[in-house]
């Protein structure tokens, strides 16, 4: 009997064997490929199917590589000869929305605007925004612990969750956590397995908080000569110590795409910074942006109407998409304290001259998160060469910086040898100690992180 027949008679979901496996379902939005064809490929339709997809992988001497909507940028989710590939997408229910304790519990299949609708229905919402938000998967943005664009003000994915169940490399399924505001019983595993990027176990629900809808939001756009200029002006914006809900920047070409892709008709600037207020305070902290802006440009607008508020924000969540068009991108995601966004800027402006590489430059300047876009041309042998090169200098820029390698998209197999800069051998040690007493045969995606 065969490994895919035999699990035939325990699951409910869907079961795929090598020659029919898709080859989307290898891979992760990254593009990384890793050798070889996995052994299964299993769609759970529950807990149960999770379990017994762990028990069955770890009979038959297979890894375990987990995955939801394959959003994921730093090739976490590439499976290749040896794997058992283990969708939980399937796994899609809001199972309680409570209104009174301002919590959700999901199943990891759920896409954060899926919830964030829901919660809006009783006055809440989901605050974690990332740009992806409509394709991504909750369960994914908790293994690597993403971002957002709200992240400046509310904090990212991990300030969100208030607990787990995790399947663990035995078949086990714990519980972690709380449904109460504060809780400070025994370790934080709940922190441990977010962002663990699916090498300690298997994420199957989640408990997170909501948080009420603002009364009020404000939006603020500004048009800059550089990219530099709207950096520094960002970093005036919280030195006033002003904390807006969100600050995004986009570079001259990744603004010039994006408007391009949404085909709206857009002005023509070195920069583009939007930025978002909230609450009862929402206009006073706008006035405040405004004046920060107003110090470096006279192309500054308020915007009030939610419409055209959304419209400015699509023009940045269209920004990768945009440049996913011209071929095979690198997608970076470095980090420094906010006080060093404009060197950091500068900094990608000429490795990109140095490199002879196209680097576009984006992302959530309120809390110091770049994403540097490397473009490599189809036609362009050498290109690939060269951007490895223009990466390994803007992740040691980072660290030069005070800063880290990722800031939201985590470390797969695309940042790992980078990890042990970052860390240094005695903290690498202790995760490596750790995730060997979790998961002591190696199961859960083996050769990712670290």
């Amino acid at each position: 009997m065969t490994v895919a027949s035999h699990a035939a008679q325990s699951f409910t979901g869907a079961i795929l064997h090598t020659p029919d496996i898709p080859a989307g379902a290898t891979q992760d939005r990254s593009g990384h490929v890793v050798a070889g064809d996995p052994a299964l490929l299993i769609r759970a339709a529950d807990v149960d199917d999770v379990r017994h997809a762990v028990r069955l992988a770890a009979r038959e001497r297979l890894s375990v590589v987990v995955r939801g909507a394959g959003t994921g940028l730093a090739g976490g989710a590439a499976a290749g000869a040896g794997a058992l590939v283990l969708d939980v997408s399937g796994l899609n229910r809001i199972v309680e929305l409570s209104a009174d304790d301002e919590l959700a519990v999901v199943e990891p299949g759920v896409a954060a605007t899926t919830l964030d609708a829901a919660a809006s229905e009783v006055g809440l919402r989901y605050a974690p925004d990332p740009a992806s938000a409509a394709i991504s998967t909750i369960g994914g943005n908790i293994a690597t612990n993403a971002g957002g664009l709200r992240c400046v003000k509310y904090g990212v994915t991990s300030d969100a969750v208030l607990g787990l169940s995790v399947v663990l490399a035995d078949g086990t399924l714990v519980h972690t956590g709380r449904r109460t505001a504060k809780g400070v019983a025994g370790l934080d595993l709940t922190s441990l397995f977010t962002g663990s990027e699916g090498t300690l176990g298997v994420i199957v629900s989640a408990t997170v908080r909501l948080q009420p809808i603002p009364v009020r939001t404000v939006t603020i756009a500004a048009y800059f000569d550089e990219v530099e200029t709207a950096a520094a002006a960002s970093a005036a914006v919280l030195a006033a110590r002003v904390r807006p809900a969100m600050l995004e920047l986009l570079d001259a070409g990744s603004l010039r795409e994006a408007q391009d892709l949404l085909r709206v008709r857009g002005r023509d600037a070195g920069a583009f910074v939007v930025a978002q207020t909230d609450g009862f305070g929402a206009d006073a902290e706008a006035a405040a942006v405004r004046a920060c802006f107003a110090r470096f440009t006279s192309r500054v607008s308020v915007e009030e109407d939610p419409a055209a508020a959304e419209a400015l924000l699509a023009v940045r969540r269209a920004a990768l998409p945009a440049l996913e068009r011209h071929g095979r991108v690198l997608i970076e995601d470095i980090a420094v304290p906010r006080s060093r966004i404009a060197r950091a800027v500068r900094r990608i402006s000429a490795i990109a001259r140095d490199h002879d590489s196209t680097i576009f430059t984006f992302g959530h300047a309120g809390d110091g998160n770049l994403h540097p876009i490397i473009v490599i041309p189809p036609d362009d042998d050498d290109a690939g060469a060269r951007a490895q090169g223009a990466a390994a200098e803007i992740f040691a820029t980072a660290l030069e910086l005070g800063g880290t390698i990722t800031g939201e998209h985590g470390v797969g197999l695309l940042k790992r040898d980078w990890l042990a800069r970052e860390l240094g051998p005695d903290a690498l040690r202790l995760q490596r100690t750790i995730r060997q007493a979790v998961d002591p045969g190696g199961l859960f995606n083996p050769g990712k992180v670290f």
